[in-house]
């Protein structure tokens, strides 16, 4: 569902249409939206804040202050949101939107929002058909701002024609049709691995490494934004995605990690593989804890599967990229991983590089691509070096498709 997992603002304003509001609130609910509500105090006459509290599982905000006198952020409350709806829009608040009046909480938040916002006109025929009401929804349109057309029907003063707001199941179906088509991956599916591996030696001890999974994780993120159906193979790591959509299969150890991604590998259309696999494990592991004794212990040590060489192999439509974490000779050994793994492109970073690397909140990031191209990126966060590295796999696949 295209709205699953969406942050929707819904802006109620004093028309006599705000009694299907409690309806929408329920349809957007099930869509697997998380909504939260502001109305202006007229919307209250309509339909009360109680009920749409109890419906979005969330409070609902009615003025710039609540009863304690603290603060109700818009600007924070716009910047949640990934989309704005106002249902209804009286024709007082459409001349307020036009005109740039701020004057309650759904005014501040229109303003303040960087989202799509979608409004759903209603007013009387001819308030509907004057010719100020078209001239300030053209201003809005101008803006940005996306028009849901009002329907016809009976009106409240018992006219027939245009002005009914459009029913909650229309509304819905237009922001969803919104994002189907704004989200770049819909359809898409996604396979990204993180965090490290760990080769048990024995019962208690095992070979890892310091790969916190955070990297992957975001990347996983990111991609479900875009729309894409995820699928996240995580070794053992605390992390775990914002995004509810993203399927995550625990793994520990590189054997299980190669299993999953081999096994998704076939149906995906873009696969990053992010994780800190381990190079080796124990030839042989105790059953039992090994006991500390006199004199050194000895481990042979035998390779893992490499996944990403391994799932080269087989590539056929998808676009495979990797990463190269190297303490020197980063572009050289990166180089070498494209050509040697057949990758579409690899992302190298440095582990020696401050704020790069493990157990860190920043990255810095050079996509080089099989042309041998470099793309270098500054110090960002790794939620930004996420959104990077995926915007350059949606604009690689737009060129290669």
């Amino acid at each position: 569902m295209s709205l699953k997992n969406k942050h929707i603002l819904l802006g109620i304003t004093g028309g006599i249409a705000a009694y299907k509001c409690a309806h929408l609130v329920r349809l957007l609910i099930k869509q697997g939206a998380l909504v939260k509500v502001v109305m202006t105090k007229s919307a209250e006459g309509f339909v009360t804040a109680k009920t749409l509290s109890v419906l979005s599982k969330s409070e609902v905000v009615t003025d710039f202050f609540d009863t304690n006198n603290n603060w109700n952020n818009h600007v924070a409350l716009a910047e949640w949101a990934d989309a704005m709806i106002i249902a209804p829009l009286t024709a007082n608040t459409l001349a307020k939107f036009a005109t740039g009046i701020c004057d309650n909480i759904v005014t501040a938040c229109y303003l303040s929002a960087r989202s799509k916002v979608f409004v759903a006109p209603t007013m009387d025929l001819d308030m509907y058909q004057h010719p100020t009401t078209a001239n300030n929804l053209e201003v809005l349109k101008k803006n940005h701002t996306f028009i849901i057309p009002a329907e016809s029907g009976e009106l409240a003063s018992g006219l027939v024609g245009e002005g009914r707001m459009a029913e909650p199941e229309n509304i819905i179906a237009f922001v969803s049709h919104y994002f189907e088509n704004d989200l770049p991956l819909i359809g898409k599916k996604v396979l990204v691995n993180a965090g490290p591996t760990y080769e048990a030696i024995d019962p208690v001890r095992f070979i890892g490494n310091r790969s916190s999974g955070k990297m992957g994780v975001a990347i996983a993120d990111e991609f479900a934004k875009a729309g894409a159906d995820v699928t996240l193979v995580l070794g053992p790591s605390h992390q775990k995605p914002t995004e509810q959509s993203v399927n995550v299969i625990k793994v520990e150890s590189a054997q299980e990690m190669f299993t999953a991604c081999n096994a998704a590998f076939a149906t995906s259309d873009v696969v990053i593989l992010s994780a800190a696999v381990a190079d080796y494990k124990p030839k042989e592991i105790s059953d039992l804890k090994i006991k500390k004794k006199e004199g050194d212990l000895t481990l042979d040590l035998i390779k893992t599967t490499d996944i990403l060489e391994t799932l080269g192999k087989q590539k056929k439509h998808q676009v495979l990229a990797g990463f190269a974490l190297e303490t020197n000779n980063l572009i050289d050994y990166a180089k070498e991983k494209i050509s040697k793994k057949n990758l579409d492109f690899i992302v190298a970073n440095s582990a020696t590089e401050t704020g790069s690397g493990f157990g860190v909140d920043t990255n810095k990031i050079t996509i080089i691509d099989k042309h041998n191209k470099l793309y270098n990126f500054e110090l960002k966060s790794k939620q930004e070096v996420a959104k990077d590295i995926v915007h350059f796999a949606i604009n690689y696949l737009k060129t290669h498709e």
